[in-house]
């Protein structure tokens, strides 16, 4: 898949041009075929989205505020690199957030809540391509977190997911990680269904801080090779 195709789907679709856009840049970015440091031309994307200048500039701006891309004054726009230290403040970040989302949203979790939660762990167990492996990642938390009905907070929670997406595929690609994320989660899914907060509570601290140790361990290897 390149970004004709993604273009392609995303267009089909009835949102404005802009969302559309950043729809299709940021799952390009997610997806490795733009890649850190690399140079997004808004005259090239505009032409192969067949629309003028603004709403790309517009997309790249919402891509900004999520993090993705780098917007430079006389260089424009790159899809923005992640040092370590920014991981590591991502994830600190995430597990104080996320924390707080778990314990809002355990006494109101549902049986239909916990079964949803039980098929996304089911369906992630059949899948081994890391881009519907890091959907599901996401879709499995944000079920466990809706709950707490705190709009603004799962906005914020979701942002941060995407900063590291990119990256987290790279970890859902090796079987080590995703068999110990696997079993992270069922346990987790069990502290829920038992509606023990404290438990919960640790078991997604740990969760996050030992992803993000891992997340910030690669970023260091990496930038010294």
């Amino acid at each position: 898949m390149n970004l004709n195709d993604l273009a392609a789907n995303v267009l089909q679709q009835q949102r404005s041009t802009p969302d559309l856009i950043a729809d299709a840049l940021r799952e390009a970015i997610v997806r490795g075929i733009f890649q850190e440091g690399q140079s997004l031309r808004q005259d090239e994307i505009a032409t192969q989205f067949g629309v003028s200048r603004i709403p790309v500039r517009e997309a790249l701006r919402q891509l900004e505020a999520e993090g993705l891309v780098t917007l430079h004054l006389n260089r424009g726009a790159m899809v923005s690199a992640l040092s370590p230290a920014e991981a590591q403040e991502i994830f600190e970040i995430r597990s104080a957030l996320e924390v707080k989302a778990i314990q809002l949203a355990i006494p109101k979790l549902t049986a239909s809540d916990l079964e949803k939660a039980s098929e996304i762990l089911a369906q992630t167990d059949q899948v081994t391509d890391a881009g519907m492996l890091a959907k599901l990642n996401w879709e499995f938390h944000e079920t466990l977190y809706a709950t707490a009905e705190r709009p603004r907070l799962l906005t914020i929670i979701k942002t941060l997911h995407l900063n590291v997406d990119r990256y987290v595929r790279l970890q859902m690609s090796q079987m080590d990680y995703l068999e110990r994320s696997q079993k992270e989660h069922y346990q987790l899914l069990e502290a829920c269904q038992q509606h023990d907060t404290k438990a919960a509570v640790r078991l997604l601290k740990r969760h996050i801080d030992t992803a993000g140790e891992q997340l910030v361990a690669y970023l260091q290897q990496n930038r010294h090779t």
